[in-house]
């Protein structure tokens, strides 16, 4: 017997929900799209002629037949939405970051274990290709004994943008924007540092809110520098890994995101492969030599986030690990405005 669709509903019609939400949802077979949540019914409805619209995500909510909530509406509703959701027996997703404060995570963990819901945070960058390429290289031990980790998700937009993620709002700013990209990913890696020292600052003529990033990481035997700005014009620097055996250099993004941004669907397994000119580099001893990049997709995320409500398997990211990037984030505005480094405590 046939295990049926999870009926999923998607909270927000903006660039995630387009992005890197609804071209999965539409993809797979473990899924059917119930519901939309959005102030663009007109678009949506010329969209997604099948789906039902709600002009607001609380009805959604409260109406809806969906099983699974997907939220995609800004930052500082995170909290509130999924806690009315899990109340409402709704299994529940959120965009990163999970929330911007570590209390109501807590919240929200301790309603899930009540209510037997699958509760999971989209850090879909455990699935770029460049990633797992490192995550590859350092458990294989190409690298020898990692000393220096190095990540950066830099951009260039140097005039301040009218939207909700560039406002002094609760939530905004790059810290809780790519902030956690960059500590998941070094999580997810080295596990827990230490200690962090981090400078956050406003550095655009008009911000109101955080633009400019750099972490560090202080872990027993290396250091991870996490950094992202807003003012970088040329390639982007995305990883330098240096170890006892040799450094690992990459440059560029993951292509997933302007590939769904440019409407291709992850239909095909090799739609997410980077080609020869993108790959990183090895340096040893003995020379440099290209290293093919690892085969990413984040549909592997949704792939196991069906298996962990319809089978009971565990979910592809935990509340616990998301709630780990919120304490950062919290230790590292705390290090920057005491302007000393701050001990992670468990």
């Amino acid at each position: 017997m046939s295990t049926p669709p999870i009926k999923t509903a998607v909270i927000g019609y903006g660039f995630s929900a387009q992005t890197f939400h609804l071209p999965f949802i539409v993809s797979l077979p473990e899924f059917e799209l119930v519901a939309i949540s959005s102030s663009k019914g007109d678009r949506v409805s010329q969209d997604y002629p099948s789906v039902c619209c709600y002009s607001t995500a609380e009805s959604l909510i409260c109406e809806s037949d969906a099983e699974l909530v997907i939220i995609t509406a800004p930052n500082d509703v995170h909290f509130a939405l999924a806690e009315l959701a899990l109340r409402h027996n709704k299994h529940v997703v959120i965009e990163k970051p999970f929330v911007t404060k570590v209390a109501d995570g807590q919240a929200l963990i301790t309603l899930a274990a009540e209510k037997g819901l699958v509760l999971s945070v989209y850090h879909n960058r455990r699935w770029d290709g460049d990633f797992l390429t490192v995550k590859s290289l350092v458990e294989a031990g190409k690298l020898g004994d990692v000393k220096c980790f190095e990540s950066h998700f830099d951009r260039f937009r140097p005039q301040v943008r009218q939207r909700w993620r560039e406002l002094a709002a609760d939530g905004g700013g790059i810290l809780f924007d790519l902030g956690p990209h960059l500590l998941d990913q070094a999580l997810a890696l080295f596990g827990l540092p230490e200690a962090i020292t981090a400078q956050c600052l406003i550095t655009r003529d008009g911000a109101t809110t955080v633009d400019y990033v750099d972490m560090v990481l202080h872990y027993p035997n290396m250091i991870a520098n996490l950094h992202a700005d807003l003012h970088s014009a040329g390639p982007n620097r995305r990883f330098t890994v240096k170890g006892s055996k040799g450094t690992y250099e990459k440059q560029g993004l993951d292509p997933q995101e302007d590939r769904l941004k440019a409407g291709v669907l992850p239909v095909a397994e090799d739609w997410a492969d980077e080609i020869p000119e993108q790959y990183g580099r090895l340096y040893t001893e003995e020379g440099v030599e290209p290293v093919a990049t690892e085969r990413g997709g984040y549909q592997h995320y949704f792939r196991a986030v069906a298996k962990a409500i319809r089978h009971g398997e565990p979910v592809p990211v935990s509340a616990e690990d998301a709630l780990w990037n919120i304490r950062l984030i919290e230790m590292a505005l705390e290090s920057s405005q005491s302007g000393k480094t701050v001990t992670v405590t468990r």
